[in-house]
């Protein structure tokens, strides 16, 4: 009690000491409490003036924490008002202009405001005092606090065990809270929140709860401690077992024996028949893997390589089935028509009946979409029995896709053609290399020139991917690839392959091909098969030719689907209207007019030629990824200035055709009946119908001279009859591609005479007899000898000529 009272007469004679007005000095990153003698380290010209003018004054100082310690020079919004009242008991300067303070936490304060001081922070002070709480639940309290910071010591590494020895040394309260809080590790927030209560009991409550929730924190960190310590050491203790097994494994000398995953690898090996100097690569890779820690990243890349080396086929080879019969009963199945590239198949099949094995099985399909150059490759591997691979080259860029990436890449892999012959499982497949026009080429290299190698049989019997960097034999593989246009085909790889062009089908074609292929598997698709569907053929041909435009067949294959769609759901109506039951045989016949009812109006009304001749229009026939069209040609001439106008998008190779064309009738105007300056003062407008379709190609030459022909000479030119063929300054017509289609175009369209270059007249034997029919074909050389075909002879120039 006596203690009791001599310190509450300290207590009062240390406030009657304290001015009302004290210097305030902001601490950066701590928080000082009562009782608490700490050193202070002053470098900011305010705060050194505040310890100054305390030093000079009373010695007593009030220390206050900022909120934000990254502030450099803080206001007074910047600074708790909660603090602690000390004296300074020693000053140290500093040689760098720093001075070290050391200050005694005497009592709790708390700034009421501050003053007009520009020199250094001021501030009117309250001091707090102590109240007197209940002794019981006091005891409590310290209790509690005390059993839980002998756990915080005990549990935290940072603070050392003599702290527990000085604390139980310790008999005030309020001297035991101002201890403990000093010795919590936490941010100066959470240390604030005790100076922020004013009674002794709720800052030892403040306390607990702060010291519960720190306990928690290291508990969850040591837990989690002890499982990182112990995952480290059963690795460790892994590692060492191995090393040990390894190192014993080398004395016996019978290390696959021991370990299961090397034996394995070794019986891979051995199976896989591969070459000498495969075997020993493989063989020094699994020396590699044995010495490799498992842990090691690179253990799993070689174990990877491994893998590789040994999934693909090396020596294992499908039978090929060499029976000409069964193959061309298997291609003529799968396809209708398609001669040329059957044959070449068949006469393939015939010379491995001699020799057994033959290089240079590279095919190139070359047609438009939907003509079934896929499919054929698919039917070819199906006829003579081998493995079948696709593989899609439609917007492939990197080099690495054809040839594979290096080992030292993370998630390297083999390229396209290893990995299709992994999935093959054999050495002899068929691989189908799909859409090989549309490779691209950036950055990450030319794939084109990787095929190179594939595709050429003097080279690819020791293929290297980068990948597995042995080499690979790729010479039994029969190698079929595809494109939809043959110039899109880089040139040094069209070399290395046989290019077999497949038209687009006749109409004829496209019936048969419905009737045997796509109506029977649509019927099945859709369960129509158990019923009576009858599509006759003018209803097939109703849907070519009035929904379909194509030289393929999948828009027919969709629109035929769609009916049968349709028919499928009136068959389902009628059933339950007539409450039959689901496997009763229905009769439903599909007929033209339900063809327009199902599908709606047709899509496409056929190119017809003119019906009657006219002064300036000329039919001409173009080719175009779908197949034929006619290509109408306008040409009007007006008064103005000596222009020729081309409209109709028309591109730059026919723009020049046009100034050919009308260069060669100025250059040779009397041969024609011009006049020798026929188009002086007036202008040529040349317009190409439908102009959203872009039109290009130097085939229109012969066509856009006989427009301009008319337009000055005034003679209508025959509806009847079309031409192709590209001119020359001299008048002469030179060869063109696409015949067959054209040919197909203008019976099509009701044309009677195409007029064609004489260096074509050759290509006439290739075109099937059911194209030709009822066309009048004549071949021309020069565009003069055109002029008596295009234009009817009238009777007054017939008799000028003979009175001549």
């Amino acid at each position: 009690m006596e203690m009791r009272i001599k310190k509450e007469s300290n207590e009062t004679s240390i406030i009657e000491d304290i001015p009302d007005v004290l210097p305030v000095l902001p601490l950066r990153d701590n928080v000082i409490f009562p009782y608490m003698i700490f050193p202070v380290l002053v470098g900011r010209e305010q705060s050194i003036r505040a310890a100054n003018y305390s030093l000079e004054s009373s010695k007593y100082i009030f220390l206050s924490a900022q909120k934000k310690s990254s502030i450099e020079d803080p206001t007074t919004d910047e600074i708790y008002t909660e603090g602690t009242i000390a004296k300074i008991i020693q000053i140290l300067k500093l040689p760098n202009g720093l001075m070290k303070i050391l200050v005694d936490g005497l009592i709790q304060g708390k700034i009421v405001k501050f003053t007009d001081n520009d020199k250094f922070f001021e501030a009117k002070i309250k001091v707090i005092l102590p109240k007197n709480e209940d002794k019981r639940e006091m005891n409590a309290l310290i209790r509690q606090m005390s059993s839980m910071f002998k756990e915080y010591v005990k549990i935290n590494r940072t603070i050392p065990s003599e702290a527990i020895s000085a604390y139980e040394n310790i008999d005030e309260p309020d001297r035991k809270l101002y201890y403990v809080a000093a010795n919590i590790n936490q941010s100066i927030d959470v240390k604030q929140s005790i100076l922020k209560k004013f009674s002794l009991k709720d800052q030892i409550y403040e306390t607990i709860t702060i010291l519960n929730s720190e306990i928690d924190i290291l508990k969850v960190e040591k837990e989690i401690e002890t499982k990182v310590h112990e995952n480290i050491a059963k690795t460790q203790r892994k590692f060492i077992i191995q090393e040990q097994i390894r190192i014993l494994q080398d004395e016996l000398g019978d290390d696959e024996e021991t370990s299961p995953e090397f034996a394995k690898i070794k019986e891979k090996i051995k199976k896989a028949k591969m070459p000498k100097a495969v075997v020993d690569k493989a063989t020094e890779e699994l020396n590699k893997l044995k010495k490799t820690p498992p842990s090691s990243p690179e253990s799993t890349v070689l174990r990877n390589y491994l893998d590789w080396l040994t999934d693909v086929p090396w020596t294992k080879r499908t039978k090929d089935n060499l029976e000409i019969k069964n193959v061309k009963k298997i291609l003529d199945e799968d396809h209708y028509g398609l001669e040329k590239p059957k044959d070449r198949i068949i006469e393939h099949i015939a010379v491995l009946n001699l020799v057994k094995q033959m290089r240079g099985q590279i095919l190139c399909f070359v047609g438009p979409p939907g003509v079934g150059k896929t499919s054929l490759g698919k039917s070819i591997a199906r006829a003579i029995g081998r493995e079948f691979v696709r593989i899609s080259l439609g917007g492939v860029r990197d080099e690495a896709e054809i040839r594979g990436h290096r080992r030292t890449y993370i998630g390297s892999m083999p390229g396209k053609i290893i990995q299709s012959m992994k999935k093959a499982g054999s050495v002899n497949p068929v691989i189908l290399l799909d859409e090989i026009d549309k490779m691209s080429m950036d950055f990450r290299g030319d794939p084109s020139s990787a095929m190179l190698e594939v595709l050429d049989p003097e080279q690819n019997h020791t293929f290297n991917d980068h990948y597995l960097d042995v080499d690979y034999d790729l010479s039994q593989v029969m190698f079929i690839t595809t494109a939809n246009v043959r110039y899109n085909i880089p040139l040094p790889l069209q070399d290395r392959m046989e290019i077999i062009d497949l038209p687009g089908y006749l109409q004829h074609e496209k019936l048969e091909i419905a009737k045997r292929h796509i109506m029977p598997k649509q019927l099945k698709l859709h369960g129509l098969d158990k019923h009576e569907v009858i599509v006759n053929d003018e209803t097939i041909n109703k849907i070519i030719t009035g929904y379909t435009r194509e030289a393929g067949v999948r828009n027919l294959e969709r629109e035929i689907a769609s009916v049968y769609r349709k028919t499928a759901r009136d068959i389902v109506l009628e059933q339950s209207k007539n409450n039959r039951r689901k496997k009763t045989k229905i009769k439903y016949p599909v007929s033209v007019e339900k063809i327009e009812e199902f599908l709606g109006t047709p899509k496409y009304r056929p190119q017809k030629a003119e019906k009657k001749p006219r002064v300036g229009s000329v039919t001409g026939l173009a080719w175009t990824s779908v197949g034929g069209e006619i290509l109408h040609v306008d040409a009007t001439v007006m008064t103005g200035g000596e222009k020729l106008i081309l409209t109709g998008q028309i591109g730059d190779v026919m723009k020049e055709s046009a100034i050919a064309a009308l260069s060669y009738l100025r250059s040779n105007s009397k041969d024609f009946g011009l006049r020798t300056n026929f188009n002086k003062g007036k202008e040529v407008h040349i317009h190409l119908p439908e102009g959203a379709i872009p039109k290009d190609g130097p085939s229109a030459g012969i066509t856009l001279a006989m427009a301009i022909y008319s337009a000055f000479s005034g003679k209508p030119a025959k509806s009847d009859v079309a031409m192709t063929g590209e001119i020359t300054l001299r008048g002469n017509v030179l060869a063109i591609g696409g015949l067959n289609e054209k040919l197909l175009a203008a019976r099509r369209s009701g044309i009677k005479t195409v007029l064609i270059p004489k260096e074509n007249e050759k290509d006439l034997s290739e075109i099937k007899p059911q194209v030709t029919d009822g066309l009048k074909i004549i071949p021309i050389d020069n565009i003069k000898q055109a002029i008596k075909h295009v234009f009817t002879v009238s009777r007054k120039t017939a008799a000028v000529k003979r009175k001549k």
